[in-house]
């Protein structure tokens, strides 16, 4: 797998349903603000609506902090009106869930299992610039934790923030950083 993290997210254009509406998203529709593109296999599965259930509880936090949410599966727009509307766990979610059924989208993040034509469960985290920052990919049997983006999220926007800082590990907005110099090798 290629690393992917500094590099810009790839060019698409999709149809969304969002808050009860058909929606086209494209990738210049994500540049300008922060975001988290959350890929998972299929709608109507088992672990998925837990995890987009999770992110809907934190949505209006990640709201408050400038980023927006997009669910990703190779799924229609059509299939994420009828599990919205079918599960009380996917009911909750207000965020946009883009349809890729050609898997453009998958590919260009490199989550797409081929043989499954679905989408391994790949969180990343995107800069204003449209340059990713974080990503996370677990095997399909793993959930995801929201509240840990949550924290990851509010770390890249000081890091970007504060030019020559950065964040130690388990770091928590308002806690101290660090600010790697020569004098500050060899004594954390």
């Amino acid at each position: 797998m290629a690393a992917i993290i500094n590099q810009t997210i790839p060019e698409f254009s999709t149809q969304a349903y969002v808050n009860g509406e058909f929606k086209t998203i494209t990738s210049d529709d994500v540049k300008g603000s922060w975001a988290i593109f959350m890929f998972y296999p299929h709608d109507f599965t088992f672990v998925c609506p837990t995890e987009l259930e999770d992110m809907a509880a934190h949505y209006e936090e990640l709201k408050g902090l400038g980023v927006e949410v997009y669910a990703v599966s190779t799924d229609t727009h059509f299939v994420h009106k009828a599990w919205h509307d079918a599960s009380p766990a996917i009911g909750k979610v207000q965020y946009p869930m883009l349809g890729d059924g050609t898997g453009k989208i998958t590919r260009g993040f490199n989550v797409m299992i081929e043989e499954d034509n679905a989408a391994l469960r790949g969180t990343f985290l995107v800069d204003p610039d449209g340059v990713i920052k974080v990503a996370e990919i677990h095997d399909l049997g793993i959930g995801r934790s929201a509240k840990d983006m949550v924290r990851k999220v509010k770390a890249a926007q000081y890091v970007r923030d504060n030019d020559g800082e950065v964040c130690p590990a388990a770091w928590e907005a308002g806690q101290e950083t660090l600010k790697p110099s020569l004098d500050l090798v060899g004594k954390i």
